[in-house]
């Protein structure tokens, strides 16, 4: 989907787009939804009743997952928790499916940013994650398993799930794909997350975290962990090995560009360092860039009069340039980091990685 039909779908979704046309578009859409929540909820239904079996390993397995499609924050809170296993001297692997991976073999963009931030973790892809898991036991002897976007895929038993929450857009317009966002209807998703992390918690006041909260509580365990984070701007990284506080883009004029699923909370961010976004350029989700790409966002670039190119970390290690336009090419570099629940959620991590004997 490309960027002006994503705009278009979600004006459309969403309900800003208005007339008799828009109405009878959503009415169609939400008469689609009915059949695809079905499916999900009687898929979810034969896991629960072992109707679809689900393949247990012995080391424990750690899901990091959403309930909608688009950005949430997944890759940031994979390498939270890989970090933190990591520091307390476990051997740890992540499994992801690779979505967006080079057709001839490559990793994709979050592998290859994993790779940069845990050089020690090994990160496997592919569609059968049961028998990456037990690749990763097997062959890399992994004491600890994180399975990133790991909500929906079943197959593989999990010790922990972990859902994240957008605070911007936390339950996709209310609606199931494909008349809103929804990988599956709440009542199903929520009732399997031991925790939920409400991410973007700082883009929204209050008030709307707590109905945010108080809506997860209808569905979701008794005794859920609840959680909240931010996506905090760790570095902004120059292509010429530069590093740089990321106060340092304050004032700077940039023209911004990602493919990202929410590429308005990337603009977001990078508004509240201060920077002066000249231009933005959004692009699909794992887009990889061609050089037909780059040379169509170095023109964009050069004529958007901004001092500098800025783009994600996730981006920018598909991007084998230094410049465009004329200009510096930096990557920001954004961590997870917790505002409320961190002690809680380490406290599960840490029953989860290593139960006590009567556990």
């Amino acid at each position: 989907m490309n960027d002006d039909t994503r705009k278009a779908y979600l004006e459309l979704i969403s309900g800003r787009k208005t007339g008799v046309l828009a109405v009878a578009a959503r009415t169609a859409l939400r008469i689609a939804s009915v059949p695809y929540a079905l499916v999900a909820t009687l898929r979810s239904a034969a896991f629960d009743m072992g109707m679809i079996t689900t393949e247990r390993v012995d080391r424990p397995v750690i899901s990091i997952g959403n309930l909608t499609t688009g950005g949430t924050g997944k890759t940031p809170m994979v390498e939270y928790v890989a970090r933190y296993l990591r520091e307390k001297g476990l051997r740890v692997a992540i499994l992801s499916r690779g979505y967006g991976s080079d057709p001839e073999g490559g990793s994709n963009d979050e592998a290859l940013m994993l790779d940069a931030n845990l050089p020690d973790v090994p990160h496997l892809q592919g569609a059968d994650r049961s028998a990456l898991a037990r690749v990763a036991i097997e062959e890399l002897e992994t004491e600890a398993i994180v399975l990133d976007d790991g909500h929906q895929h079943r197959r593989l038993g999990r010790d922990l799930n972990v859902v994240l929450i957008d605070a911007t857009n936390p339950f996709g317009h209310g609606w199931p794909l494909p008349a809103g966002l929804l990988r599956e209807p709440l009542r199903t998703g929520l009732k399997r997350a031991d925790v939920v992390v409400l991410t973007r918690s700082d883009l929204v006041s209050a008030d709307t975290r707590e109905a945010i909260r108080s809506k997860v509580a209808r569905f979701a365990p008794a005794g859920f962990v609840w959680c909240e984070g931010i996506h905090r701007p760790i570095e902004a990284i120059d292509f010429d090995g530069t590093v740089h506080e990321p106060g340092w883009l304050a004032g700077k004029e940039v023209a911004l560009f990602c493919g990202l699923g929410n590429p308005d909370a990337f603009r977001a961010t990078v508004e509240q360092l201060g920077a002066l976004v000249r231009d933005v350029r959004w692009f699909p989700d794992h887009h990889r860039y061609s050089q037909n790409d780059i040379a169509e966002l170095s023109r964009w670039v050069a004529a958007s009069g901004a001092q500098l190119a800025l783009t994600t970390q996730k981006d920018s290690v598909k991007l084998p340039v230094e410049s465009l336009g004329g200009r510096h090419l930096l990557a920001l570099r954004i961590g997870m980091v917790f505002v409320s629940g961190e002690k809680d959620f380490q406290r599960i991590l840490d029953a989860t990685v290593c139960p006590r004997p009567n556990d």
